[in-house]
């Protein structure tokens, strides 16, 4: 599985509640913290909540590449289920 590297790049002061719980849940703690995870589903949506925030492998997630990045990369866990 790949793996992605998340950048906290701008402060969640005066951002909702919920946002700053995103940034915490990354496990991000200062300006400037990367972490690594796993790229999966959950990770990527996480992303996507704080993309204003944060930076991914060095790309604003909020810009064009980082869009194209995600959207690019295969989904994790995608298997047709009958039910």
């Amino acid at each position: 599985m790949s793996r992605v590297r998340v950048t906290y790049r701008k402060s969640a002061i005066g951002y909702r509640q919920d946002q700053k719980a995103t940034i915490q849940a990354l496990g991000l703690k200062k300006l400037n913290h990367t972490v690594e995870h796993d790229d999966s589903p959950a990770i990527r949506g996480m992303v996507h909540k704080v993309r204003h925030l944060v930076s991914v492998d060095g790309i604003p997630a909020d810009s064009p590449q980082a869009a194209s990045y995600f959207a690019s990369a295969p989904a994790v866990g995608t298997a047709a289920t009958e039910g």
